[in-house]
């Protein structure tokens, strides 16, 4: 999961085939965007947790620091806030549920189980990898059964529907 510089490559090159300029870069076990939202989430929690500290004990703080700092954790409290919603919204909408490939919703998070034509197709470095080294058999599980895609395909849409529910009343608040 740590950051390496194929995955600012990955990063340009996908820029670079989303504009018709280069074909699909190849990813490998974790992509940038995925590196990127495990991360950001520690990144968040400090600046909403030491952020919040400052409102929860504003007394306390104002002993060591001076005023202003309040008014700064407060801004910085209520744009961490805003920024990571506003991010997991934008990023993970468009990387789960508007992929041409995997549209409206991908199952796996909810069967936990993956066809071997999408890992190539998704993930041909790590597939390419693991046949090379032998260790593809020990990845390979059993297809889902019937009742789990069935449970996994209510759930993922029933997800779906709420979220786009709650969108229309945040949206119908703001007009």
């Amino acid at each position: 999961m740590a950051p390496r510089l194929k995955d600012f490559q990955d990063l340009y090159n996908n820029f670079k085939w989303f504009l018709g300029l280069g074909p699909k870069p190849k990813f490998d076990r974790w992509t940038y965007w995925e590196k990127f939202d495990y991360w950001a989430v520690f990144w968040g929690v400090a600046m909403i947790g030491v952020s919040g500290l400052f409102l929860w004990f504003p007394m306390f703080f104002a002993r060591f620091f001076p005023g202003w700092t309040l008014n700064v954790a407060t801004v910085i409290h209520s744009e961490e806030a805003l920024l990571a919603t506003g991010f997991i919204f934008v990023f993970h909408f468009i990387h789960t549920h508007l992929r041409g490939e995997k549209f409206p919703r991908d199952p796996v998070i909810f069967t936990g189980r993956i066809t071997e034509d999408e890992f190539e197709k998704e993930r041909p470095e790590e597939y390419e990898r693991l046949q090379q080294e032998g260790g593809l058999e020990a990845v390979q599980a059993s297809p889902p059964p019937l009742w789990l895609k069935t449970v996994a395909w209510i759930t993922g849409f029933a997800a779906l529907a709420f979220g786009i529910f709650i969108i229309i009343l945040v949206m119908g608040t703001n007009f």
